[in-house]
């Protein structure tokens, strides 16, 4: 077992030690102080929520939030970013804030599905297909960002045996206008009517505000989306930062995720 197992090891047993004891005398083992969490775009009302819950649930605790895509919070990791827990909307980021030493003991905390997203009164798409129609206006996320990278998945499979066409991830991709920075910025340039059609997660949908329509995904081309969470190697707070994960993956947290639209693992 390496050092960096047996540390993080350590962190859980005493974020769950010390669980039900919220003080806040700074003894070895107690759950205060403040915490900094860098968080998947699409995780962010639903992350508001269960940081306020958990501090609730323990006094003398702050959680501080940092939303963005998970390929650009990556980054900002492994360049020394002082952050205390990583929640990735996918295992590949993840993988690669581990790979360089700088988190451990990930795990898969929720899933979620993509779907096509239409201005509200939009005439240009109507169906998955209506994606490879020549003129449409289509933005997606950058290839690196997980959605990018899922929506890009998911044309790949329509284009496979059994698909639409051969050829229908190069036609959908002949109409991309442009590549954004996180999902967010895919759904405003949809809710702005600057774009036909976008790829997002099904719980942006609660972040619309009813300024678009949901188009499904074909099951058989669709992804799922799984998100990963871990803390981040050399925390200032690891203990703090453990039982959040843990309260994150707790019946209380997984409620939390339920009601804007997440699943479970």
């Amino acid at each position: 077992m390496g050092r960096a197992t047996v540390f993080f090891a350590l962190l859980v047993g005493a974020a769950l030690s010390a669980c039900c004891g919220n003080g806040s005398d700074g003894a070895p083992g107690t759950i205060d102080g403040e915490i900094t969490v860098f968080a998947a775009s699409s995780l962010s009302e639903a992350f508001k929520e269960v940081g306020a819950a958990f501090e609730k649930a323990n006094p003398g605790t702050e959680v501080t939030f940092s939303f963005a895509a998970s390929s650009a919070l990556a980054v900002q990791i492994n360049e020394g970013a002082p952050a205390d827990v990583f929640a990735s909307a996918d295992t590949a980021q993840m993988k690669n804030v581990i790979d360089q030493g700088n988190a451990e003991g990930s795990a898969v905390f929720a899933t979620n599905t993509p779907v096509v997203v239409v201005p509200k009164d939009g005439k240009a798409v109507a169906t998955f297909a209506d994606l490879a129609k020549p003129g449409v206006k289509l933005v997606l996320a950058g290839e690196d960002v997980p959605i990018g990278r899922y929506a890009r998945e998911v044309l790949a499979k329509a284009s496979g045996t059994g698909g639409i066409s051969p050829d229908f991830s190069d036609r959908v991709l002949a109409n991309l206008k442009s590549e954004e920075a996180n999902v967010r910025a895919v759904l405003a340039k949809i809710q702005l009517g600057e774009a036909d059609a976008g790829v997002v997660y099904r719980t942006d949908i609660v972040a619309a505000g009813g300024d678009v329509r949901v188009i499904e995904i074909p099951a058989p081309y669709n992804v799922l989306a799984e998100y990963s969470i871990a803390v981040v190697l050399g925390s200032p707070n690891g203990v703090t930062a453990a039982a959040f994960t843990a309260f994150v993956r707790s019946a209380d947290g997984q409620a939390i995720l339920e009601k804007y639209g997440f699943a479970a693992p």
